[in-house]
């Protein structure tokens, strides 16, 4: 199983980015994945969460109504836009999934939030 993250950058408050992740070495189209950042000095949290065929979604509280999470199953890749960026949005950015019961991250991408 890997998982790999892009499209982190530095860019200003009040901006916009999107993170993608594919997924390889299992089948993608069955597995619920899950966004994570973890900001300068503190704990893993979760950002968003989709099921496996994108029916549902869910945020955290600190994101919910600015980023949306959705997925391209013939892709493999799981999309993570994120918009009104503010300071607060800053750390690394990382995709989750569980398979066959063993948890996989990704290698992580930075989002830097800074004026």
């Amino acid at each position: 199983v890997r998982l790999v993250e892009s499209g982190g950058a530095l860019v200003q408050p009040g901006n916009s980015l999107r993170l993608s992740c594919v997924g390889s070495g299992f089948t993608f189209s069955h597995n619920i994945m899950n966004w994570y950042r973890q900001a300068p000095g503190k704990g893993r949290m979760l950002v968003a969460t989709i099921t496996s065929g994108g029916g549902w979604t869910n945020y955290g509280a600190p994101v919910q109504g600015r980023f949306t999470v959705s997925r391209d199953n013939a892709k493999n890749t799981v999309y993570l836009q994120m918009n009104s960026l503010n300071s607060e949005d800053t750390g690394v950015y990382y995709c989750h999934t569980v398979n066959d019961g063993v948890a996989y991250w990704g290698q992580g991408t930075q989002v830097t939030v800074s004026s």
